[in-house]
């Protein structure tokens, strides 16, 4: 069991952020976020100790709104291709069973619509390029609602998210800082194609009101449960082999890695409300020592859409939980055709070539061959379509040298070829793949 021990400032913090930030849903994030978790993260079987338990009656609006074989081939296709066992979902011709508590083994019964001629319309938060309404104003993105979530935080956490290097006396590479610039750069040309768009972070500052302190007392019960009783509370330098076993890591991994996209996810569902979110980062290969970073030849791309779950991860009842609520609300369709066509104009425009996974916790999926099937958290808790951004390998030498030239118009010579701007490349090609996709599938 995990217990939380919430001191007066963390209550005064938390309540400053929602009744500041969110006003009006102040009492639904009460209700499904960070207060309630202590007296129910309590339950077993939950991926983490800050993971909301399923709401199963939520999927009841889904009832008959797919046939089996639609279920059956989202399942073995995309959410589940290595397979699961029948003690977690049952399959039947007319419905399919979901395990909903392992304790108690209670079930949830999804009917199936027997065709599609009488299947229900799909409940959902989100609009499809094809449900979007005739635009009132030009623009081939003309009311799309975007939501632009910039990978990591950057500045002061930039380190400890383990996102930062440097070389000699050359700036240092903040990923976090660099996805905000790409950001900023962004919303306005989606903007002056129609869109309307949103950040889910604006500054190189947290968007969960909690810092690592807040979880040190969770951290000692993570640590508990894995059999380390008396744990350190810090660890010396950053390549100590026991820095995992101390509660200062376990703490940093809680915030930054877990709450931080757990707040984002409730901005995103319960504020923001887009049609499409774009997580937007930059990929790297191990560079050992940040102050001293090994360089590679590799340079590659490729792009994410949620799917892909491993058997011990669908053991988890929330896991369970959000990849049938995905499944349901046909998110896949969306999200790989625009990740699909934007990875294709991204390819062309960048010169790069696919990422190849050396790991068995991916599920190639599209026609480009760069886009991958896989189960991270914002892909996962945001409810709606999530393209997912990997170009580029910051540790690369050519790369890094496109990042110290920062952003220019025009081209530069950058080892001996003449190179656009890294951030304008990576902005114009994401808005092509968009205006491609958008002016193909909208009615």
């Amino acid at each position: 069991m995990i217990s939380y021990h919430f001191h007066r400032r963390i209550f005064l913090r938390y309540f400053v952020f929602l009744f500041l930030s969110l006003p009006r849903l102040a009492v639904a994030l009460c209700v499904g976020g960070f207060l309630s978790a202590s007296a129910l993260v309590a339950a077993d079987h939950l991926s983490s100790p800050l993971a909301d338990p399923p709401k199963w009656g939520s999927l009841a609006k889904y009832q008959k709104s797919i046939t089996h074989d639609e279920f059956e081939r989202l399942l073995r296709e995309v959410y589940a291709p290595r397979g699961m066992g029948d003690e977690f979902i049952r399959v039947d011709r007319d419905f399919a069973c979901i395990l909903m508590d392992r304790n108690a083994q209670t079930w949830f019964t999804l009917r199936f619509a027997k065709d599609e001629r009488s299947r229900r319309p799909v409940a959902r938060g989100w609009r499809s390029a094809r449900a979007l309404p005739q635009p009132k104003r030009p623009g081939v993105l003309a009311g799309l609602k975007i939501a632009l979530d910039p990978g990591h935080i950057g500045g002061a956490w930039a380190k400890m998210e383990e996102r930062w290097f440097k070389l000699g006396d050359a700036p240092p590479v903040e990923e976090g800082e660099m996805t905000l610039r790409v950001a900023k750069m962004l919303a306005p040309k989606l903007r002056s194609l129609g869109a309307r768009v949103t950040f889910v972070r604006e500054k190189n500052e947290p968007v969960t009101p909690f810092r690592p302190d807040d979880f040190k007392g969770a951290a000692r019960d993570v640590l508990k449960a894995a059999g380390i009783e008396n744990p350190p509370e810090d660890f010396e330098r950053p390549d100590d082999p026991l820095r995992e076993q101390s509660v200062r890591w376990q703490s940093e991994i809680l915030f930054y890695r877990t709450n931080e996209i757990r707040q984002r996810a409730r901005l995103v569902n319960l504020r923001l409300h887009p049609d499409l979110v774009l997580c937007l980062h930059f990929n790297a290969e191990a560079w050992g020592d940040e102050r001293n970073p090994s360089f590679i030849d590799k340079n590659h791309l490729h792009l994410l859409v949620n799917g892909s779950y491993l058997e011990s991860e669908l053991a988890y009842d929330d896991e369970r939980f959000e990849m049938i609520r995905r499944l349901l609300s046909r998110a896949y369709e969306e999200e790989a055709g625009i990740a699909d066509t934007v990875a294709a104009t991204m390819a062309k425009q960048m010169q790069l070539p696919p990422y190849q996974y050396t790991t068995d916790t991916v599920t190639k999926v599209g026609a480009s061959g760069y886009v991958y099937a896989r189960n991270l958290a914002a892909t996962r808790l945001y409810h709606c379509p999530v393209v997912y951004f990997e170009p580029y390998v910051m540790n690369n030498a050519e790369v890094f040298a496109r990042v110290q030239a920062g952003d220019y118009e025009g081209t530069r010579p950058i080892n001996g070829v003449e190179r656009p701007s890294i951030f304008r490349d990576y902005v114009d090609s994401v808005v092509a793949g968009l205006v491609e996709y958008y002016r193909n599938t909208r009615r």
